[in-house]
């Protein structure tokens, strides 16, 4: 293991992690937005879909060359997907958007749920500081012991 290996696993935890807070104020900022600019079949406006960060562990290339040198790997974002879930269905017939029985198609999207990831991913975003401190002062004390 390679004096940088912590750095760069840190590293790549927070670029993953930020990507993850971006993705779930998107969800937040978008929970009411029932046009995208995309219409279904029957002509009704599509809402906007909750989207969902997919992690892996490097890539199938760097994780067979990291096996053969025993090193460890970080964490990347592989894809972000839309959730297949159904748009929620509101009673609300003075809104533009209703369909014939004055019902609105709403994103899928439970702002509770998103409250709970984006305190999920604060924290590992923190612990993933909070190691990268913890190794640069293990640097710091290895160079201290190398001038006494």
């Amino acid at each position: 293991m390679g004096l940088f290996t912590g750095i760069e696993i840190s590293s790549s935890g927070l670029s993953a992690q930020r990507l993850r807070l971006d993705v779930i104020s998107s969800n937040i900022a978008n929970a009411e937005t029932t046009r995208t600019g995309e219409v279904d079949e029957s002509g009704n406006p599509v809402p906007y879909r909750r989207k969902n960060v997919v992690f892996e562990f490097g890539t199938p290339f760097k994780v067979y060359l990291q096996k053969k040198i025993h090193r460890l790997g970080g964490v990347r974002v592989s894809r972000i997907i839309e959730d297949p879930a159904e748009p929620r269905l509101v009673y609300n017939p003075d809104h533009p958007d209703a369909d014939e029985e004055g019902y609105v198609r709403m994103p899928n999207v439970n702002v509770l749920t998103e409250m709970v990831d984006l305190i999920s991913a604060t924290r590992s975003y923190e612990a993933n500081v909070t190691t990268l401190n913890a190794t640069k002062e293990m640097f710091l004390r290895a160079l201290e012991i190398g001038r006494g």
